[in-house]
């Protein structure tokens, strides 16, 4: 039969102290993906505000590059700003080239409706 009293068979000179794990870079790919998708997001809205944010995310992921993500077959962070800035170039293109005033927009072949009387 046990004994109510039992040896402790913990030795105090192998207890390891708790260490809290680094915590893991889920903001810089974060921070990546948005820097890819507000070009997009620029492009496709024609919107100038979005794509001054494009070059500033993008241009801060870059800045925010680890060497981790350096070495990662992910896209460099000059890719990013590049687009970013094509984005913005599309953004305020209608200001240099003007659409031409005969073309509807929405349907560049087939006739105009006709006008009601």
């Amino acid at each position: 039969m046990e004994s109510k009293k039992e040896k402790d068979m913990r030795q105090p000179d192998l207890i390891i102290p708790y260490q809290e794990p680094a915590p893991k870079g889920d903001n810089a790919e974060f921070s990546s993906t948005l820097s890819s998708t507000l070009p997009m997001a620029a492009i496709f809205l024609r919107n100038r505000y979005v794509g001054w944010a494009a070059v500033v995310f993008s241009i801060q992921s870059w800045l925010g590059e680890s060497e981790e993500t350096r070495k990662s077959p992910s896209a460099p962070g000059y890719f990013s700003v590049g687009m970013s800035l094509m984005s913005l170039i599309v953004t305020y293109l209608p200001i240099f080239l003007p659409p031409q005033p005969g073309l509807q927009q929405g349907s560049a072949t087939g006739a105009a409706a006709p006008a009601a009387s």
